[in-house]
């Protein structure tokens, strides 16, 4: 493969192929987000309570997040190619070594360390390709780039579903079989995988100017952690994933509790609400390119302080205000995970983006962890889902300020 053709074709043309790839590659990496199908028979097989079988999905996260900062350097040193293989190697021996699991313990040990360790080293790969390929396009091209992750649980919890139902599979086997499969098709995906030369643009584009414009740096981790825009964007995007990450954790129970709805109709809103994180994400990596990180994180902001404040004041009883509400919030996690990578490409440059983008998501990781435990906290606390907003909604407008002030291009010095 060379810049003179892809996949047979001319750059310009070709370069889609690896958005293509790094889409399929994210609908295997975000099967994590249908792990709550494996939580009842699990609790059933070893008599294990609701707490013991989350903590595969939350310390997956909380490694994925990890191993994003520490294995961000990999892509550089190795490739794209090199890194996305060993990552997919790791992915599908977590899963496979799960199905061997004896208790919980060991389940968590294989599915969440060895597994989560290996979405955090593949994951900025296809973004970091993706991101190089279309300086005239990031937001969008990684918004769709990472679009699978968001849409993932969609396809993968229906077939977890029959796996585990099925009397001669199970849940132990059903992690095994997705585990082959996964380490076959992550493989098989990532020998491709391949970035431009540095400085490489689409024939004919020349850089914007003006409020989207990029910052014009380079900059790498050490230069990076000592401008404010750096922390600009680890704080508006820890804020943003707590909370879409907590609607998420929230979205069955709310509508049960608080909009009424039945046990089967709930889950039915939850995928509805997947396609809205899925689309989400291209949405926003699109207004990112168009309106620049700054604004598109404002807007962002509005959005779910409206939302919240809505639910809060207006949310009992009230089904229609809950579907749009949590598809707005559902939809702005999916934005964040493209706002936040394509910003780290405009404020910071594509040379060291692999590793600088590793850094800048452990704020994925807090926003997991506080949103889980905050949302809990305050439910236990207060007896209903409704108050849990108030803080939603003050970080927001938190959130609204900073990216007003200081989510701004880096000056060249």
């Amino acid at each position: 493969m060379s810049d003179g053709r892809i996949f047979g074709m001319k750059p310009e043309t070709g370069r889609w192929m690896f958005v293509l790839l790094g889409l399929l590659m994210n609908l295997c990496l975000g099967a994590v987000y249908a792990f709550s199908v494996f939580k009842k028979p699990l609790q059933e097989l070893w008599g294990i309570s609701a707490t013991e079988s989350g903590l595969p999905f939350m310390v997956f996260l909380a490694t994925f997040a990890l191993f994003m900062a520490l294995a961000g350097g990999l892509v550089g040193k190795w490739g794209p190619r090199k890194a996305g293989l060993l990552g997919g190697v790791l992915v599908g021996a977590g899963w496979i070594l799960a199905g061997f699991a004896p208790n919980i313990t060991w389940l968590t040990i294989f599915y969440g360390v060895i597994g989560g360790a290996g979405v955090g080293i593949i994951y900025g790969c296809p973004i970091a390709v993706s991101a190089k390929w279309f300086p005239d396009r990031k937001g969008l091209a990684v918004g769709l780039t990472v679009m699978g992750f968001g849409l993932s649980a969609l396809v993968m919890a229906p077939l977890m579903r029959a796996l585990i139902a099925s009397p001669s599979v199970g849940p132990m086997r059903t992690f095994t079989y997705l585990g082959f499969a996964f380490l076959a098709i992550l493989v098989l995906l990532s020998l491709p995988m391949s970035s431009p030369k540095d400085g490489w643009t689409p024939a004919g584009w020349t850089p914007k100017k003006g409020k989207a414009a990029a910052s014009n740096v380079d900059l790498d981790r050490g230069q990076m952690v000592r401008t404010g825009s750096f922390y600009a964007l680890w704080g508006t995007y820890t804020i943003g994933c707590l909370a879409g990450l907590m609607a998420i954790g929230i979205s069955s129970p709310v509508g049960q509790e608080v909009a009424g709805l039945s046990a089967g109709m709930a889950a039915v809103s939850v995928s509805v609400f997947a396609i809205f994180n899925g689309v989400g994400r291209p949405i926003f990596g699109w207004l990112t390119d168009k309106l620049s990180p700054r604004n598109t994180a404002t807007l962002s902001f509005v959005l779910i302080l409206a939302a919240s404040a809505a639910l809060y004041l207006w949310g009992e009883g009230n089904t229609a205000l809950y579907f749009i509400a949590f598809s707005i919030l559902w939809m702005n996690l999916g934005g964040w995970l493209a706002i936040a990578p394509t910003a780290t490409a405009t404020l910071f440059g594509t040379k060291h983006y692999a590793k600088n983008y590793g850094l800048v998501f452990t704020s994925y990781g807090i926003g997991a962890l506080l949103g889980g435990t905050l949302s809990g906290m305050i439910r236990d606390a207060s007896g209903g889902y409704l108050p849990v907003f108030l803080p939603v909604m003050a970080l927001a407008a938190i959130g609204l300020v900073i990216s007003l002030l200081w989510l701004k291009p880096v000056k060249a010095s």
